[in-house]
């Protein structure tokens, strides 16, 4: 299985049914599972997670896991009707989904209402976590999954933060980039240094995108 194309042109991705992912507000009680939520970066640490033995002989005590982290800013836009991502900290760049249908999505001009992002690939970092603080004190919303290569749809949840505080999300744990709700908007963004990542094509594998609400008025409870 081929490693995904993260940039392209929208109308290249197949019209496609949605699945309407819940969204939750973001408190420590709900994110506990997938990670918590961070009030100040500064000293904040990412867990390394060992290398995992090949046999029976286990890894040395003090060793596989001193790869440490990288940092940097990671900067969402929105461009028309489709959202990029680009990732200082491990330098990439993203189509991370679009807010209408691809066939008629345009990044020239905003044709459809900004209420939610369809999102096509999901991934996750068997070697670290992740945390992703906004410097912009704006709400953004975080999809994510428990760990578990048998990904299927109706796990998927999406946080809704309200920018006064950060992300952090435990290694395995199922993700995309964070959205924003506005035009664009800037993250603080630290994890794990070997940067090893897991992905699922949604739309391949599922045959649709998945919804996330960009309202809060769609928060659930």
């Amino acid at each position: 299985m081929s490693a995904p194309e993260y940039i392209f042109e929208a109308s290249e991705k197949p019209s496609l049914p949605l699945h309407q992912v819940p969204l939750i507000r973001a408190t420590s009680e709900s994110v506990k599972e997938y990670g918590c939520l961070v009030d100040d970066p500064d000293g904040f640490n990412i867990e390394i997670a060992r290398w995992p033995a090949q046999g029976w002989r286990p890894i040395d005590e003090g060793t596989g896991d001193e790869g440490g982290f990288v940092e940097g800013i990671f900067q969402c836009d929105w461009q028309g009707d489709i959202l990029y991502g680009a990732n200082e900290a491990v330098k990439g760049n993203y189509v991370l989904g679009w807010s209408s249908d691809p066939q008629t999505a345009l990044a020239t001009e905003q044709t459809a209402p900004r209420d939610q992002v369809l999102l096509w690939h999901m991934n996750y970092h068997p070697d670290g976590g992740q945390m992703f603080f906004p410097l912009d004190n704006k709400p953004f919303i975080v999809p994510v999954a428990l760990p578990g290569d048998d990904l299927k749809p109706e796990q998927v949840v999406a946080f809704w933060c309200d920018g006064s505080k950060g992300l952090y999300i435990h290694p395995n744990i199922w993700h995309e980039g964070i959205f924003p709700v506005e035009d664009n908007q800037r993250f603080l963004d630290r994890q794990g240094k070997v940067h090893a990542r897991v992905s699922c094509d949604i739309g391949n594998e599922f045959g649709v995108y998945l919804s996330c609400p960009l309202r809060a008025d769609k928060i659930q409870g």
